[in-house]
Parts: C-alpha cells; sequence; structure tokens
C-alpha cells in the first residue's frame, strides 16, 4: 500500500466568511483554527498548509463568559528593559476587537513557519463590511457544543 502525500498546489482553495455574533470566543477560535490549518478536509497533511481562507465579521460584538471581559489581560513586550505592558480584554475591546479575535486564533496555531502562514489566510473585521466579495466566500455555520 503507498501513503498518498498531498500538495499545496494541487488542493484546490476555498474562501469562508464567519459571523461573530453572539459567538463564544474561544469556540470561534478553535472552530476557525481548524479551518486554517485543514484539518477539516480528507486530505489533511500536517506538514502542508492545505487549509482555507477565513473571513471573520463582525468582531465587536463577540462574546465572553463568566468575568473574562475584566480579568483577561493580554500582554505585550515593547522591546526594551522592563518594557512589558498590558491591557484587559475589556479595554481592548473598546480600543480594537479584531486584535482579541487573531490573538486567540493565533495561539491555536502551530508556533512555526507554517503556522505563520496559516495566520496569513486569516482576516478579522468588525463590522459586516468586508473587501473579500470577489471570492465567493461561503458562509460557515460553526456548530455549538
Amino acid at each position: 500500500m503507498k501513503t498518498l502525500s498531498f500538495r499545496k498546489q494541487d488542493q484546490p482553495i476555498k474562501w469562508f466568511v464567519v459571523d461573530a455574533t453572539d459567538q463564544t470566543l474561544g469556540r470561534l477560535a478553535s472552530q476557525v483554527a481548524t479551518i486554517l490549518r485543514g484539518k477539516h478536509k480528507a486530505t489533511y497533511t500536517p506538514h502542508e498548509d492545505l487549509g482555507d481562507h477565513v473571513i471573520v465579521i463582525n468582531s465587536d460584538k463577540i462574546k465572553f463568559t463568566g468575568n473574562k471581559l475584566k480579568n483577561k489581560v493580554y500582554y505585550r513586550h515593547t522591546g526594551y528593559v522592563g518594557g512589558i505592558k498590558s491591557i484587559t480584554a475589556e479595554k481592548q475591546m473598546a480600543k480594537d476587537s479584531t486584535v482579541v479575535i487573531h490573538s486567540a486564533i493565533k495561539g491555536m496555531l502551530p508556533r512555526t513557519r507554517l503556522g505563520s502562514s496559516m495566520i496569513s489566510k486569516l482576516r478579522v473585521y468588525t463590522d459586516a463590511n468586508h473587501g473579500q466579495e470577489a471570492q465567493q466566500p461561503e458562509p460557515l455555520t460553526l456548530r455549538h457544543s
């Protein structure tokens, strides 16, 4: 028996649009990360980037459970000594809600060059307007569990 290995150029690329209205952040992020990684396909190959493109709209309307809106903290470093900066999820949502969704999905992808190419196929918008109508994205319904 021969082991099949699929290549990126042999696979069709699809575009999906996901509405984040009233979706829980972690559940949305895990399902979008699965699409970006390509695990939803029968041709999944761990060492190839065979995932599809995903557009997330209405990021302002994402939902947090419990006290995460006040207690969850995002950290970043300026690069200088003692340059750690922190911001709560509530302040980050008011400032730029796309960063919250982008970082949640990025945390569920591999920390390699492969993960970097996967996250580049993600586009997050604060409202329902996006500029990818030419790609004819299909609406993706997320499963609730």
